[in-house]
């Protein structure tokens, strides 16, 4: 420890706290710090048991920042509320979007290789009816045709067997009607 007077360090040149602020202001926060320091060092040169209760004072950690402005909170609230929602239209509607509409294309593309499939079934019948055999075939198997000298012969079917109804009352008569 020192015998002699405390020396203070040298004055910094006045520069403000941040661009726009006014003068006065920075000049009254100087003010406050160096009233702060000597109440300090008046007070660790007072005897412990003449304490002197400080006025209203500000939080330790508080000291020289001006108190925050509940303007500026409801800003940021806004900023990231925005934020927020620029993110939920850029990022996630068109992520879902996009999701629904892979699998909307999956389905089609099911769809369309079935179809591609069924085409290919298609074309190898039509490839089969370009042979002469194979339409001569057809023409009588489906059509019944005959080729050139031929005679068809086509059978009957047999009569149907004869009802039998009983002789009461309401099928009177009607067996002969129905066996004509």
């Amino acid at each position: 420890m020192s015998d002699g007077p405390r020396r203070r360090p040298a004055p910094k040149p006045a520069a403000r706290s941040r661009p726009g602020a006014p003068a006065a202001r920075t000049a009254a926060a100087r003010s406050r710090k160096a009233a702060a320091r000597k109440g300090a060092a008046a007070a660790s040169a007072r005897p412990a048991g003449s304490a002197r209760k400080p006025a209203s004072r500000r939080p330790a950690g508080r000291a020289g920042r001006p108190a925050p402005r509940p303007g500026r909170r409801i800003a940021a609230g806004l900023v990231v509320s925005v934020v927020m929602v620029g993110f939920l239209l850029i990022g996630v509607f068109p992520t879902r979007t996009w999701l629904a509409q892979r699998e909307e294309t999956r389905e089609r593309q099911a769809e369309l290789d079935r179809i591609e499939a069924e085409q290919a079934v298609q074309e190898e019948r039509i490839a089969e009816l370009h042979d002469p055999d194979v339409i001569e075939h057809e023409a009588r198997e489906k059509y019944g045709l005959a080729g050139a000298g031929e005679t068809v012969y086509q059978l009957m079917p047999g009569s149907a067997p004869p009802v039998e109804l009983p002789d009461t009352w309401p099928f009177v008569g009607a067996d002969d009607w129905l066996n004509r």
